[in-house]
C-alpha cells in the first residue's frame, strides 16, 4: 500500500535511541537542550522550547500570553482539532474563520476582520498543508486590531521565516509530519521572557529540572507558577537531532514530488484543482487536491484503494465535529464547508519516487473517468 505519509527511520535513528538507553538518562536532559538549540538555528531564531506535542505547544503559548476566560481567539475551522482545543484549555472561546477560497485554503483576512469583537485577543494562524500564510498582511492586521499573532506551524518546520510572524509558533513532530520524534513538539517565541515562562510552565512550574539539580548538587526546588507536564524526553530529542539534519533534504524532495504532481495532473487530470499557485513558500507537507463538484469522493477513495493507494482528507471542518457543533451550532463557513466536501489528500512523502506519483495520477484519472455523479445509478 502506498501510504499518504510515512516516516523515514533508519540505522542512525536506531543508534541514537540505543545511545540514550545506554546512557541511563532518558528523561529531559542534555539531548533535549541540544535539540532545542539545533531547531532554533535552522529557523534563524534565538532559541526554542521542546515539548511533548504541538497541542502542548499551543496550550503553553496561550497560557503564557495570558489568554483566558472572556477572551476570544480567531482560528480556522480547516485545521486539526487541537488548534481549537487549545483555546478551550485556557478558558477562552475559539471563533471560527472561513478560508479565503478553494485555491487558497488559508484563513480569510476579510472574514477575520468581520468576526473581531472587543473580546478578540489573538489569532491562531495555521500554515495549512505547509503553505505559508501571507506574513505582512497578517502582521499588519494584528497590529491594527491590537491582537496577538500565533502560528500553528505543525505542517511547516524547516523554513526560516516560520516562527517570525508574531508572538510565537508551535511545531509538531508527530509520526506523519515532515520530521518526527514519534510524539513531540517545539515552540519558537520572539520574546526571551515569554520563552522562559513557557519553559517553566512545561514542567509543573518548577524552578529547576532533575538534570539541573543533579548538576548543581542541590536537591531543592520551588514551584512559582501554574505548570503542566509537557516535557520532551531524551529518546525523542535523540530522534529529533537525527531527523533535523535530514529535514532540508526531505523538504526539497517533497517540493520536487509536488511539482511532478502538478505537471502530471495538468496533463492527465485537468478537472482536478490543486490549491496554491506554484511557486508558493511551502514545506509541502500535504498534497491536497479538490475534486470536481459532481464527484463522489468515496468512490474515488475506494477505487484508489483497490490500486493499493491510500488517500485521506484534511480536514473535516472543526465546527462540524460533534463536540463543536453542539457548542456553536450557528457557525456557518461556506467556503470551508465546500472545500472540505471536495478535498482529497494524495500520498506525499520522501520515500516516494516520480514513478509513485505517476502511479497515483494515472489511478486518479481512471477513477474519475469511471466515477458517477452523486445520486446517479451505477
Amino acid at each position: 500500500m502506498l501510504l499518504v505519509s510515512e516516516p523515514v527511520l533508519g540505522e542512525e535513528e536506531t543508534a541514537a535511541l540505543a545511545a540514550v538507553i545506554e546512557s541511563g538518562w532518558v528523561t529531559m536532559g542534555d539531548r533535549v537542550r541540544d535539540f532545542e538549540q539545533a531547531f532554533a538555528r535552522l529557523h534563524e531564531a534565538e532559541d526554542a522550547v521542546a515539548v511533548g506535542s504541538c497541542t502542548a505547544a499551543l496550550h503553553l503559548i496561550l497560557h503564557a500570553l495570558g489568554i483566558g476566560p472572556g477572551d476570544e481567539v480567531l482560528v480556522p475551522s480547516l485545521t486539526f482539532v487541537a488548534s481549537a482545543n487549545s483555546v478551550l484549555y485556557v478558558g477562552a472561546r475559539p471563533v471560527f474563520v472561513d478560508i479565503g477560497s478553494a485555491d487558497v485554503p488559508l484563513m480569510s483576512l476579510d472574514d477575520a476582520e468581520a468576526k473581531c469583537t472587543s473580546r478578540t485577543k489573538a489569532i491562531i494562524l495555521v500554515h495549512f498543508a505547509g503553505y505559508l500564510a501571507h506574513r505582512d498582511a497578517w502582521q499588519s492586521f494584528a497590529r491594527r486590531k491590537g491582537l496577538l499573532l500565533i502560528e500553528d506551524a505543525a505542517h511547516a518546520p524547516g523554513l526560516p521565516e516560520v516562527g517570525s510572524y508574531g508572538e510565537a509558533a508551535a511545531f509538531s513532530f508527530y509520526g506523519n509530519k515532515n520530521m518526527t520524534t514519534a510524539e513531540g513538539g517545539a515552540i519558537i517565541a520572539r520574546s526571551r521572557a515569554l520563552r522562559e515562562t513557557i519553559r517553566q510552565a512545561r514542567a509543573h512550574g518548577m524552578t529547576s529540572g532533575t538534570r539541573q539539580r543533579l548538576s548543581s548538587r542541590r536537591p531543592d526546588y520551588d514551584v512559582t507558577v501554574l505548570g503542566f507536564n509537557y516535557r520532551m524526553d531524551e529518546l525523542r530529542a535523540a530522534l529529533g537531532l537525527v531527523q533535523l539534519k535530514k529535514l532540508p533534504e526531505w523538504n526539497d524532495t517533497r517540493r520536487r514530488l509536488s511539482a511532478t504532481y502538478r505537471e502530471l495532473m495538468a496533463e492527465h487530470c485537468a478537472s482536478v484543482m490543486i490549491p496554491f499557485e506554484d511557486p508558493w513558500p511551502s514545506t509541502h507537507h500535504l498534497m491536497p487536491v479538490v475534486l470536481p463538484p459532481a464527484t463522489s469522493r468515496q468512490r474515488v477513495i475506494d477505487r484508489l484503494r483497490k490500486h493499493g493507494i491510500q488517500t485521506t482528507i484534511h480536514y473535516p471542518p472543526v465546527h462540524h465535529l460533534t463536540f463543536y457543533r453542539d457548542l456553536y451550532p450557528e457557525t456557518r463557513l461556506p467556503r470551508t464547508e465546500d472545500f472540505a466536501r471536495r478535498e482529497l489528500t494524495l500520498p506525499l512523502h520522501p520515500r516516494m519516487t516520480t514513478s509513485d506519483v505517476e502511479r497515483v495520477v494515472i489511478a486518479l484519472t481512471t477513477a474519475l473517468a469511471a466515477n458517477y455523479p452523486v445520486g446517479a445509478v451505477a
